[in-house]
């Protein structure tokens, strides 16, 4: 084999190379994209969820349960 031959396959495996390379580098940054992707969707999900647990509550609703908490400490108090 002539040395032209064998230049010419060397460059045509770290062509390949090259390439498998640089798709397995986009396949990663893919994968790393998707995942954090999902996180956000996860973490938007998480907050919707949080602010439906516990909404604020009004004058008038933590004064109606503070009533009925005394009233529960009263009637056990008087048992």
């Amino acid at each position: 084999m002539d040395e032209a031959a064998v230049a010419a396959r060397a460059e045509q495996r770290r062509a390949k190379e090259a390439a498998a390379r640089e798709k397995r580098q986009n396949a990663l940054r893919e994968a790393k994209e998707q995942r954090a992707a999902k996180r956000a969707l996860a973490l938007e999900a998480e907050a919707a969820k949080a602010a439906k647990v516990k909404p604020e509550l009004t004058e008038a609703e933590r004064k109606a349960a503070r009533d009925a908490r005394y009233l529960a400490r009263k009637k056990r108090a008087s048992s």
